[in-house]
């Protein structure tokens, strides 16, 4: 689907840092009218749904409720995929699948399994000093949708 939002090149490490940015209430989007990409809270698009006045927020929260209301008002914002489009669970799967040593490798399985999953993973990437080779793999993993995304959308990219 080329849709060709914007003839702006986006950079490509904007939109992986919008894509490490979404969470249950942050949602990041892509203005193709600027290439610029933002990050709004769920508080911050109610608010601007609501036209509630900025005085009723603080100071730092204006630019942003500002932003909400650009994107609810216009056709010109993309929302980047989301935290449940990630899917970065399967991508700590996919890292377990790639370490050749196998105690190393069952060990982060088992940290993956139960509560408090994603905190005991990154403990136990920490204790086998795979912190450096984890984050490399999330940041190409998290590229590939990045660039997924652009082709999807018909949107240019640079790497710069």
């Amino acid at each position: 689907m080329e849709d060709q939002h914007s003839a702006l090149p986006v950079k490509l490490s904007d939109l992986i840092e919008g894509l490490e940015l979404q969470a249950d209430e942050s949602f990041s989007y892509l203005n193709t009218t600027t290439g610029e990409v933002v990050s709004v809270t769920t508080e911050e698009l109610r608010a601007a749904e609501a036209e509630k006045p900025l005085a009723d927020f603080p100071a730092w929260q204006h630019d942003a409720i500002r932003i909400a209301g650009e994107i609810l008002a216009t056709d010109y914002y993309l929302l980047l995929p989301t935290k449940l489009d990630i899917h970065e669970y399967s991508i700590m799967e996919r890292f377990c699948y790639s370490i050749d040593d196998d105690d190393i490798g069952d060990d982060l399985w088992r940290a993956l399994r139960g509560r408090g999953a994603f905190r005991y993973f990154i403990n136990k990437i920490r204790e086998h000093g795979l912190a450096q080779a984890w984050y490399q793999y999330r940041d190409a993993a998290l590229q590939e949708i990045a660039i997924a995304w652009c082709a999807e959308h018909g949107i240019r990219y640079t790497e710069t």
